[in-house]
């Protein structure tokens, strides 16, 4: 497929203000044709430590940088980063498979959550409490602050490894904490030239640390004392094992989905195909909060399910550097297999294959499934990706039952016209977010983010994931009594 420049051929860790190598290295390969792209000198528990080390230290002066000033950096990194832009695109495409055109978009998002983080490090404010409420508080002043927690570890997927990161690196610097991060192998090299960039505008050593690593380096970070709150994007299974290690630690987590959108019989039906196909096969699935499932009402079943079928039939797999290209490669191939496998029990189970369901090597077609039985994987597991399934419905509250029987409760979206619809789904969906008149994947950069039931806990999106990050401290003033 060609090669392409890399930026960052060589991923090591920033501990400290300080570039360190290792000796145990793990090459990464492009998905899509398994060439070597880059090269991760794996850190050490050793390594792990000394930047939990090194961000408590400078977070006892970070928290004391006033709030101006911490804006102005995060705006210096923002615009470093839009100088850097197609660097950062090519790195994710050549780690991840990407297609160029997504990974541009994900660097045009990372932006913005950027500069929101800088305007929000100068909102941070507490509240007025009303003392004088009741007669022992008579004569008191008080107020809260919100004060920054101190070292903040955060372990981040390969799926989005920017934004992801900017999620969770912009709100922490701002509230004036550190961060040392973890990021997944298949974003080494994104995390190295963020790293790169902070370095460049003046972020002082220690605030901004990344350690890259298996299970050992995660959990030497997330269980040392030091580190006051986890901020971890992934598998529920891991963030399980997490928990259990922790012990009482805050946390953030934002975990798997199996994300429903319905399509109800007065939507406008081309609006609601483009955006479920986008949301069901863009990034070739792989996002917890892709459209897995879509409830489509019976009266306009047909119309939408052969709309869709073209729309799914018309993104091809191809060369993730082609502008062409409809859909890249999954993360390797042992996911494209089991996906394949997925699919295939599903059909030999009775459902009914619209298109798709062929595999080449990591690359695996966007496919349309209906008549699916309920206990199939595709169905009541989260796939990540390129697969959706169709189950039809004729009342309302039969699709949203169903849209909520499921563990997990990331997004949700519903189409429709009915104002009495789109309010009873706000309602009854029960989900994090539910779009109207978006599929499930829709999301803006400022909204808060974040799951319910096994999808995990907390917000993201800079203002909330700042409150998060914060700790409310209660001042109370008595005079003292002299004249």
């Amino acid at each position: 497929m060609g090669q392409h420049r890399v930026p960052v051929p060589e991923s090591r860790a920033y501990i400290d203000g300080q570039w360190r190598t290792s000796s145990r290295t793990e090459p990464i390969r492009n998905p899509a044709d398994g060439a070597i792209v880059s090269t991760v000198h794996q850190s050490s528990i050793a390594d792990a430590q000394a930047a939990v080390r090194a961000a408590d230290a400078a977070w006892r002066e970070w928290r004391r940088r006033p709030a101006h000033e911490r804006s102005q950096i995060l705006d210096r990194i923002a615009q470093a980063m839009a100088d850097r832009a197609e660097d950062m695109a090519c790195q994710m495409t050549a780690e991840t498979g990407k297609p160029l055109t997504e990974a541009r978009t994900e660097v045009a998002r990372s932006l913005s959550t950027m500069r929101i983080s800088a305007e929000e490090a100068k909102r941070i404010a507490g509240e007025m409490v009303p003392m004088d409420a009741v007669a022992p508080g008579a004569g008191k002043l008080g107020f809260t602050l919100r004060v920054p927690v101190g070292v903040v570890a955060a372990v981040t997927p390969f799926n989005a490894p920017l934004n992801t990161v900017c999620h969770k690196l912009g709100p922490a610097l701002a509230a004036g904490n550190t961060l040392v991060l973890k990021p997944h192998p298949h974003g080494a090299g994104i995390a190295v030239l963020l790293a790169e960039i902070a370095e460049q505008v003046g972020l002082p050593a220690g605030v901004f640390n990344v350690v890259h690593g298996g299970p050992d380096v995660g959990r030497a970070l997330t269980t040392d004392p030091a580190v006051k709150f986890v901020n971890f994007t992934g598998s529920g299974r891991v963030a399980e094992a997490i928990l259990g290690e922790i012990g009482l630690k805050r946390t953030l987590l934002e975990l798997g989905g199996n994300a429903p959108t319905i399509v109800h019989q007065d939507a406008d039906l081309a609006v609601a195909v483009k955006q479920c196909a986008e949301a069901a096969f863009g990034l070739s699935g792989q996002s917890c909060i892709s459209t897995q499932r879509i409830f489509v009402h019976e009266d306009v079943r047909k119309e939408f399910t052969a709309n869709l079928v073209e729309a799914a039939t018309s993104r091809r797999p191809g060369d993730p550097w082609d502008s062409k290209t409809g859909v890249g490669p999954l993360i390797d191939e042992a996911s494209a297999i089991r996906i394949e496998q997925w699919v295939s029990e599903a059909v030999d189970a009775g459902a009914e294959l619209l298109c798709g369901g062929a595999r080449e090597g990591a690359f695996y077609e966007p496919t349309v499934l209906a008549n699916v039985p309920p206990d199939q994987k595709v169905c009541c597991e989260e796939v990540f990706g390129p697969v959706v399934i169709l189950v039809p419905y004729t009342e309302i509250d039969e699709a949203i039952a169903q849209a909520n029987d499921t563990p997990w409760g990331l997004k949700a979206g519903v189409f429709t016209g009915s104002l009495d619809v789109a309010l009873k789904a706000a309602r009854e969906l029960e989900y994090g977010t539910v779009n109207v008149n978006g599929a499930s994947r829709s999301r803006v950069d400022q909204e808060p983010s974040g799951g319910v039931k096994q999808s995990g806990w907390g917000k993201e999106g800079p203002r909330y994931a700042i409150l998060e990050m914060t700790d409310e401290r209660m001042i109370s003033i008595a005079s003292s009594g002299r004249a």
